[in-house]
């Protein structure tokens, strides 16, 4: 188990230099962008094209990939106010749907992203189906992520369904 986690650690770092190339590469065209355009008033069409893609992909890469659970914002007014084992049936049934729904999709997802190779972007001809490839692992790890959560509501043995922890288990006088 020791060398499933050190696989999974050495993973997910470069998950994360991955993502912050993506990131960094999109912040640099976008500065190209503004200064072909406001500056030399010579406008680029794939500086938007490339901006548009990298955000795409950093957005479904990360959050598939690098972004752990604790990290993910959530609206949880009427999750923290019902108690633990109702929170445990929210968690199950949610993530049982999530997870549903994202695997039920797969199938088309697959033929619309692999029917896309027919088509090109405009300025670089990238062929759509490279452009869309991310949101099938982004599925896929969404649905794992779902399934895990579900598996932990059922058994319990998550570290937020352990009492006092949390904003309402802690004394911020």
């Amino acid at each position: 188990m020791e060398a499933f986690s050190t696989i999974r650690d050495w993973l997910g770092r470069r998950a994360e230099e991955l993502l912050a190339l993506i990131l960094a590469s999109l912040f640099i065209t976008f500065l190209i962008q503004i200064v072909f355009r406001y500056f030399l008033n010579l406008p680029l069409g794939w500086t938007i094209e490339f901006v548009s893609i990298a955000w795409l992909w950093g957005i479904l890469f990360g959050y598939a990939f690098v972004t752990r659970d604790a990290e993910i914002i959530r609206l949880d007014i009427v999750y923290g106010a019902v108690p633990v084992g109702a929170q445990r049936v929210m968690d199950a049934v949610t993530g049982l749907v999530c997870a549903g729904i994202f695997l039920w999709s797969l199938p088309n997802v697959w033929e619309y992203v692999t029917f896309m190779k027919i088509e090109k972007t405009a300025y670089m001809r990238i062929p759509f189906d490279y452009v869309f490839s991310i949101y099938i692992p982004f599925a896929i790890a969404v649905a794992i992520r779902c399934l895990i959560n579900v598996w932990q509501a059922i058994r319990g043995d998550h570290p937020k369904y352990q009492p006092g922890d949390g904003a309402e288990g802690h004394d911020y006088d």
